[in-house]
């Protein structure tokens, strides 16, 4: 199965995290499962890093694909039909990094690994 990280389920994945639950978790490391990181989600933690929201991550926003890398996770990259159907959304959701991922999720019909309850909006295939 493919899936596509939610930024907080990437950063928690890399920094061994209790907040990642424990199916996300069991679904991330089962090497039987292709796992995705946006090109949004460098972006929020480059964007989130630079404002000083984002501390202790010093090495992970130095080197974001290395740690994608690392972790032998695939990048998910942005399309012009992603940006597109981001922008679109009817739903008055404001996060645009949040847009993106469920853009990309629907599109690609990759289920998105979050806890966040906002993406109930999108009506996704999520896991957590």
């Amino acid at each position: 199965m493919r899936l596509l990280l939610d930024t907080h389920a990437f950063l928690w994945w890399l920094l061994n995290d209790p907040e990642l639950s424990p199916r996300a978790r069991a679904e991330i490391s089962d090497p039987e499962n292709e796992i995705m990181v946006s090109g949004a989600t460098a972006w929020e933690i480059a964007t989130k890093y630079r404002l000083g929201k984002l501390g202790g991550i010093d090495a992970i926003a130095g080197d974001i694909a290395g740690a994608l890398l690392r972790a032998g996770f695939v990048e998910m990259p942005v399309s012009v039909r992603h940006g597109q159907k981001a922008g679109s959304w009817p739903q008055a959701h404001r996060d645009p990094f949040d847009r993106m991922l469920a853009a990309q999720s629907a599109l690609e019909g990759v289920p998105l690994v979050t806890r966040d309850s906002a993406f109930r909006e999108f009506s996704l295939s999520t896991v957590w």
